[in-house]
Parts: C-alpha cells; sequence; structure tokens
C-alpha cells in the first residue's frame, strides 16, 4: 500500500508504528483484567508472573519480535525503492509506545473492590501496573529501538512517546472521568487538561455500544491530536527531526494539546 500510495504521490516522511502486538498486548490485557476481577484484594492474582504472559517477554521471544520489526522496517524501506526513491528523498520516524496507565501510587480508585474497573475501568493490580511501567513498557520500547539498530535502515529518526501521556493517563489521579471533574462533555472547554487520554479496557459491555474491545488501553481523541502535534514537531518544516515528546501545558494549540518535543 505504502509503495502503491508513494508512487503518486510525493512522500518526504513515513511514520512507523510496530512491534506490541507482536508481544500480544491484548490477550495480556484480558488476562491481567481477568486475574484483576478472579480474585480478592487479601489475596491477588497477578498477571505478570502468569506463564502465558511471561512466556512473552523471554530472551528468545524478544530476540524474534526484534527480527520481524527490522525486518518491517526494511520493508519499509524496500516499498520506498521499488516507488522510486532514493533512501536520501525521505525520512523514515519510528514511534515507541506510551504509558497507558500510571504505577501504583497514581491511581485515584484503590485496588480494593471492583471500582477500579466498574467505574475507572482500569481493572489491573497494583503489582500488575507497576510491572507494566518498569518491565513491560521498556522491553517492548528496547524491542523497537534495537530493532532500528539491526535493520540497517539509515537516518531512521525515533519519536519517543513513553512519557506522552503522563498526567492523563487511564485512571490518574490528575485526571478524571468528566462527570468526576463537573464536565458535561468530554469536548468542553478545558476538558483535555482534566480527562483521561486513554480508552477504559472495556468487555462484554461494548455489546451493542459505539465501543470495540480491541479499543482498550488505547490513545483517544485527545491523545491522537497530542501525537499529532508530535509528529508535526518532528517534521519540523521538512528537517527532520527526533526526541522525547510530553505534555508541556495547560490547553489547546491550534486545537491540539500543547506537547513539546525535547
Amino acid at each position: 500500500m505504502l509503495q502503491t500510495f508513494a508512487a503518486t504521490h510525493n512522500i518526504k516522511m513515513v511514520a512507523v508504528g510496530i512491534g506490541g502486538n507482536d508481544f500480544n498486548f491484548a490477550s495480556i490485557v484480558q488476562t491481567c483484567l481477568t486475574d484483576f476481577l478472579g480474585s480478592p484484594s487479601w489475596l491477588p492474582d497477578y498477571c505478570n508472573d502468569d506463564s502465558s504472559v511471561r512466556a512473552n517477554f523471554t530472551a528468545a521471544n524478544i530476540s524474534a519480535v526484534q527480527a520481524r520489526i527490522a525486518t518491517s522496517l526494511q520493508n519499509v524501506r524496500t516499498a520506498m525503492r521499488n516507488a522510486g526513491y532514493a533512501d536520501s528523498a525521505w525520512s523514515m520516524v519510528v514511534q515507541t509506545y506510551p504509558s497507558p496507565v500510571p504505577s501504583a501510587a497514581g491511581f485515584r480508585y484503590g485496588q480494593s473492590g471492583y471500582t477500579r474497573q466498574s467505574t475507572g475501568g482500569c481493572g489491573l493490580w497494583n503489582k500488575d501496573a507497576d510491572w507494566a511501567n518498569s518491565t513491560a513498557l521498556p522491553t517492548i520500547n528496547a524491542a523497537v529501538r534495537n530493532a532500528i539498530t539491526t535493520s540497517g535502515v539509515a537516518g531512521v529518526k525515533t519519536l519517543d512517546l513513553a512519557s506522552a501521556f503522563n498526567g492523563r493517563r487511564l485512571c490518574e489521579s490528575t485526571v478524571g472521568l468528566y462527570e468526576e471533574e463537573g464536565l458535561t462533555s468530554w469536548q468542553q472547554a478545558g476538558a483535555v487538561d482534566k480527562t483521561e487520554w486513554v480508552n477504559q479496557i472495556r468487555t462484554v459491555s461494548t455489546i451493542g455500544s459505539r465501543y470495540f474491545i480491541q479499543e482498550s488501553l488505547h490513545p483517544n481523541y485527545w491523545a491522537q491530536l497530542g501525537i499529532r502535534s508530535c509528529l508535526r514537531q518532528v517534521w519540523n518544516g521538512g528537517a527532520v527531526r527526533g526526541g522525547s515528546c510530553a505534555i508541556s501545558g495547560t490547553g489547546l494549540v491550534g486545537g491540539e494539546p500543547r506537547m513539546a518535543l525535547s
């Protein structure tokens, strides 16, 4: 598809986000939620030590995923070459993955009872949330970064999004559901700063609704606009650059959240 499109359009930058699904992100989320709902707070069943979850983070699997990511980046280069582009005529930007939930201390709902899932849609034990931020996310992002190196594709720029949503993550204590924040709509003035940028973990409640289970823990509208701002700054008027992108203030700039690339 890229090759076909590039053949008839003047492509200067290609943004690539890849690798998370190779670590079976969706099944890990499902396992973590099932363990949370199926065990009491005095005897929690953690997902981070489940064999099905740990299998994704063995050295062998990490190496295999990294190799597949590297091949994918090479395929992007091949597509552009086949479309008639010299390697120096365009830039590849590879995105890392953002943290979707806070660590244990950052949750606004306690882990006792079911409020964390029934209200917040963030049914994870504290220990699993800590593991997600300290182990799973860094491992996935390291695989992406290492794949860039091993791919041999020259001049790749990295857009680091690991901390891009910090302060606006799902169930984070610094934000809330819009009804908790005294808002009547997520589109209301100031909502971008008071509400979450990550979709709740959805279950069978999606049946008959406009939501999809696979959207769980993915960036929502405001987050996507935040990433778009980051990409604009990476584009940098054609002088493409990499860096880490994060929230830099409140309000909107040109309809996008205030983000800064550093």
